[in-house]
C-alpha cells in the first residue's frame, strides 16, 4: 500500500451512497490518510440526479469543512469537486478541482458519455449515423479544452468515452483514427504538466477489466513525461482505493511519473 490517499469519492450529495461521515470512517480503518470528497459539480441540463444541486451544494462544503475540522487528528480531509465542462457553478470554496467531461453538445443536445449504455447507442446512431469515431472526435475536443476552461488540479478520467466499450462493443480503441483524436487531446493537456487520472471506478462497478486510460495513452503519457494521479472514483465507501495495489504495478512496469496533489 504506497498510495494511501484519494480524492475522487463521491457522497450522497451527488449519486454517492454513503455520507461524508461514513465514508471518513471506512477510511481511517482502511488506512487511507488523505481524503478528498469530490462532489459532482450542478449542471442545469441534467435531471437524472447524478450531480449536486444548487440548494445542496453549499450544505455539502460546509459539511467536508466542519469534518475536516472534527477529524484532523485522524485523517487529512479536503473539499474539492468534480467539475464539469458545461458546468456553471463557482469553485472558489474548493481546495482542489476534478476537471472532467460527462456529455457531448450535439445539435443543442446534450449526449450523456457514460450515463446508460443503451442510451448512448441510441444517441451516437442519431446524431451521427452509428460512427462512435466521429461522437469521439467531438468527445476529445472537449477534453482538450479542459485545462483552459476548468482550470483543474486533476484531470479526470481522460477515456470517460470506452466506459461501455469493454471487448471494443462499440469501436476499436487501438484504431488509428481513435487513437489520433485521443492523442491529439492528450498532447494538449499534457502541456499543462496537470496530473491525469488513473481511475479505477469502472471496473469497481462492473464495467471494465482495466482502469482509465487506455494503456496505450498511459505508455504516451510515460513517454511525454507527463504526470499521473490514483483516483477510485468511489460511489461507496468499499470501493475506496480500488484496485490501487494492481495499478502501482501499471505505474512501475510503464514508468510512469505518479504524484500526489497534496
Amino acid at each position: 500500500m504506497r498510495v494511501k490517499s484519494d480524492y475522487h469519492v463521491h457522497t450522497t450529495y451527488c449519486d454517492g451512497k454513503n455520507t461524508p461521515e461514513e465514508i471518513i470512517n471506512e477510511a481511517i480503518k482502511t488506512g487511507i490518510e488523505k481524503l478528498g470528497f469530490s462532489g459532482h459539480s450542478y449542471v442545469d441540463f441534467d435531471n437524472s440526479g447524478y450531480c449536486m444541486t444548487p440548494q445542496n451544494t453549499p450544505d455539502y462544503i460546509n459539511e467536508i469543512y466542519a469534518l475536516k475540522n472534527k477529524y484532523t487528528s485522524q485523517i487529512k480531509i479536503y473539499c474539492g469537486t468534480e467539475q464539469d465542462y458545461f458546468s456553471k457553478m463557482p469553485v472558489d470554496k474548493y481546495e482542489y478541482v476534478i476537471g472532467s467531461v460527462h456529455y457531448v453538445l450535439k445539435e443543442g443536445v446534450y449526449i450523456p458519455v457514460d450515463g446508460d449504455p443503451d442510451l448512448l447507442l441510441s444517441n451516437v446512431n442519431e446524431f451521427y449515423n452509428g460512427d462512435f469515431y466521429a461522437f469521439a472526435e467531438d468527445y476529445y475536443k472537449l477534453v482538450a479544452d479542459v485545462v483552459n476552461k476548468l482550470k483543474p488540479n486533476i484531470i479526470g478520467h481522460f477515456d470517460l468515452i470506452t466506459k461501455f466499450n469493454e471487448r471494443e462493443k462499440f469501436f476499436d480503441e487501438n484504431s488509428p483514427r481513435y487513437l489520433e483524436y485521443a492523442f491529439t487531446a492528450l498532447d494538449e493537456l499534457l502541456k499543462s504538466n496537470i496530473p491525469i487520472e488513473i481511475n479505477t471506478g469502472a471496473i469497481s462497478r462492473g464495467w471494465r477489466k482495466t482502469p482509465y486510460p487506455l494503456t496505450a495513452i498511459l505508455k504516451r503519457i510515460a513517454d511525454k513525461h507527463g504526470r499521473v494521479i490514483l483516483s477510485s472514483d468511489s460511489h461507496h465507501y468499499s470501493t475506496l482505493r480500488f484496485d490501487f495495489d494492481e495499478c502501482e504495478k501499471l505505474v512501475d512496469e510503464l514508468n510512469l511519473n505518479l504524484v500526489d496533489i497534496f
